[in-house]
C-alpha cells in the first residue's frame, strides 16, 4: 500500500510540473498587436518594422500606467486617431482595425499559439500580403521581443510566467 501511495504521489507531481510544449502562455483577456506588411519585398518589410516600432513606442507610452485590460482597451480606442497619424506619415495605403481580428497560428520558442480571432490592434499596410509582426500589448509581452539575444528560453519563460501571474 505504501508503494502505491508513493508512486501515486510521484505521478501526481510529474503531472503538476510537466510542461507541455503546446502550452499557451497568452491569457484569454490579452490584447494583441499586429502589423502586416504590404508584401515581402525588403522595402515593404523595412517599412513594416519602422511603423511597428513607432506605433509600439507610442502605444506603450499611452498604456504604461494602465492596470488592466479594460483600461488598455479604452486607451487604445480613444487614441486610434493618434495611431493613424503615425501610419499616415508614411504615405502608404493602410487600414487600422481595433477589435476581434484574425491571427494565423504561430510557433515561437517551442510554444504553439493557435489561429483564431483575438482582441487586437491590427495595422494592415497596402495589400497586406507580406509577412507580419505580432505580439501581445497587454499584458505587455511585446517588450520581450526587444530583449538581448543572450537571454535563455528558461529566463524568457519565467519572465512570461511572472508577467502573467501579475495580471
Amino acid at each position: 500500500m505504501k508503494k502505491i501511495i508513493i508512486v501515486l504521489f510521484f505521478v501526481s507531481l510529474a503531472l503538476i510540473f510537466h510542461t507541455n510544449e503546446e502550452e499557451i502562455l497568452i491569457p484569454g483577456e490579452a490584447i494583441r498587436f499586429r502589423v502586416i506588411a504590404n508584401s515581402n519585398t525588403l522595402e515593404d518589410q523595412q517599412e513594416k518594422i519602422v511603423i511597428k516600432n513607432q506605433v509600439e513606442k507610442e502605444v506603450y507610452e499611452l498604456i504604461e500606467d494602465a492596470s488592466n485590460a479594460s483600461d488598455v482597451r479604452n486607451i487604445i480606442q480613444d487614441n486610434l486617431d493618434v495611431i493613424e497619424e503615425i501610419v499616415k506619415d508614411y504615405q502608404v495605403p493602410y487600414q487600422v482595425s481595433y477589435g476581434n481580428n484574425y491571427f494565423p497560428s504561430k510557433t515561437y520558442k517551442g510554444i504553439l499559439y493557435p489561429a483564431g480571432n483575438y482582441e487586437s490592434l491590427v495595422i494592415t499596410l497596402g495589400e497586406g500580403a507580406g509577412n507580419n509582426f505580432w505580439c501581445v500589448l497587454f499584458p505587455p509581452l511585446c517588450m520581450l521581443e526587444n530583449t538581448s539575444e543572450d537571454v535563455s528560453d528558461v529566463e524568457y519563460q519565467f519572465y512570461v510566467k511572472k508577467l502573467l501571474d501579475q495580471f
